[in-house]
């Protein structure tokens, strides 16, 4: 409290995540909002790992929020915020594909990667662009060929190699055994070179881009979904 008796700010940047869960349990719906930014750019990823698509990439994470927010309760903190939000990012997700065309087992689209030995195409160009030119279509090109990706390898490479993950975090959000993820990230490595040149491996950073616009759209989108579930 300060002298006069108002409620101090919080600094919500400087809570930890487990505090800023515990300010939304209290009441505190604006805690809610710093959960969101600081987790928006990896779920996107993640969601546009699965769908390919912006628009209902970010559809399906605004979803899962508003999903998250109802049953925050039952975050017991044995993983992370993140974590626990990707799961429920990746489940929005995964019911949005299964609407698109049946499922196909993860099995049978390693099977079919082994077999046939595909390659991802991109495609070439044969005049040498300005500096920052090809920046941009080196980037364009790889996130072509990371959208190619079969999905089970494509979500491990996103989270190990863009979003720079641990193995034991990926295994943990993707609910697989290290052993697996290792695998993927092998497979989906192997892919891509045959694809792209290793010279565009200092472009993976830039692949995705998050930008703030898109990160406070989303993020009000969610907060007037909650403001509508005042009674």
């Amino acid at each position: 409290m300060t002298p006069t008796g108002t409620p101090l700010a919080r600094d919500y940047a400087a809570l930890a995540d487990a505090d800023l869960v515990a300010c939304v349990r209290g009441g505190d719906r604006e805690a809610f909002r710093h959960i969101m930014t600081r987790c928006n750019q990896r779920l996107f990823r993640m969601a546009r790992g699965v769908l390919n698509d912006d628009a209902e990439a970010e559809d399906a994470v605004q979803a899962a929020y508003v999903d998250a927010y109802a049953r925050l309760d039952t975050f017991r903190g044995e993983a992370s915020v993140l974590t626990w939000l990707t799961r429920i990012v990746l489940n929005e997700s995964y019911g949005r594909l299964r609407q698109r065309h049946p499922t196909v087992g993860v099995e049978q689209v390693e099977v079919a990667q082994m077999e046939s030995g595909r390659i991802v195409a991109f495609p070439t160009r044969s005049e040498e662009p300005s500096a920052s030119a090809a920046r941009d279509q080196v980037r364009r090109l790889l996130e072509r060929a990371i959208e190619q990706l079969p999905e089970p390898f494509r979500l491990v490479f996103v989270m190990r190699e863009i979003e720079e993950c641990t193995v034991e975090e990926t295994a943990l959000a993707l609910d697989l055994r290290p052993e697996t993820v290792k695998t993927r990230l092998h497979r989906a490595r192997r892919l891509l070179r045959t694809a792209l040149h290793d010279t565009l491996a200092s472009s993976l950073g830039d692949a995705f881009p998050f930008l703030g616009a898109r990160c406070d759209r989303m993020t009000a989108n969610v907060m007037q979904r909650l403001s509508a579930l005042d009674p």
